[in-house]
């Protein structure tokens, strides 16, 4: 089997679900990093969307993270995915709830004000609430089988214990479930190596460089 090559940027949080899964089942993977502020020509030769991540496989290229990871639980043995239609329908809704949290957590960052940083942080809350009501089993979503929707939802996590140490903000105080979720994922080996050396710094610099609100 051809060796997959992820295109990414080091801060991006769909790359980071990718690198998740992919550590996750020991895959060979190459990894190219670029910066999407000034992305190179051959890239958007590549992607439709101008975005990453994306996958190539020889001469196929997949592109948006959910569809990347489908592929590879796909080919890649232990299955990640529920092997029963419903299950498996409801583990992609999930998948696709967390996905707008991502900008939920970048509004965040890109607030330069006391209103702006309310209102994102307003809107994360409610999804955060809604995720809460969805995490009833323990110590993974769908209980015991750690899934792609705790890979979905692992670098969400990752930067909300970053604006908790580093900022004073602490998002999952009113929600316990995701607490003890956040911690498994946090602790979990492929999550702890998908941080690019120098992910807090880097991301702090941005922060700065933005004059984000949180971190005055």
């Amino acid at each position: 089997m051809a060796k997959p090559k992820l295109i990414s940027f080091k801060l991006c949080p769909y790359v980071q679900r990718s690198v998740i899964l992919l550590k996750e089942k020991e895959i060979d993977y190459d990894i190219e990093y670029i910066d999407v502020y000034d992305p190179p020509e051959w890239f958007l030769a590549l992607s439709p969307t101008g975005k990453v991540p994306i996958l190539q496989i020889e001469d196929s290229v997949l592109f948006e993270s959910a569809v990347i990871n489908e592929y590879l639980d796909e080919v890649y043995t232990p299955v990640l995915h529920p092997s029963n239609p419903i299950e498996k329908a409801q583990n992609r809704a999930w998948m696709e709830f967390t996905s707008p949290m991502y900008m939920d957590t970048f509004n965040i960052m890109m607030a330069t004000d006391k209103k702006s940083s309310d209102t994102a942080v307003d809107a994360i809350n409610k999804n955060l609430a809604g995720l809460n009501k969805a995490m009833i089993n323990k110590p993974w979503f769908n209980g015991l089988d750690f899934s792609l929707v705790d890979i979905s939802a692992a670098p969400l996590f990752t930067r909300l214990a970053f604006y908790k140490q580093y900022c004073d903000l602490d998002l999952l105080q009113s929600f316990s479930s995701l607490q003890v979720w956040s911690e498994g994922l946090l602790a979990r080996q492929s999550v702890i190596e998908s941080k690019v050396e120098g992910f807090d710094d880097m991301l702090s610099m941005r922060m700065k460089k933005i004059g984000t609100y949180i971190n005055n």
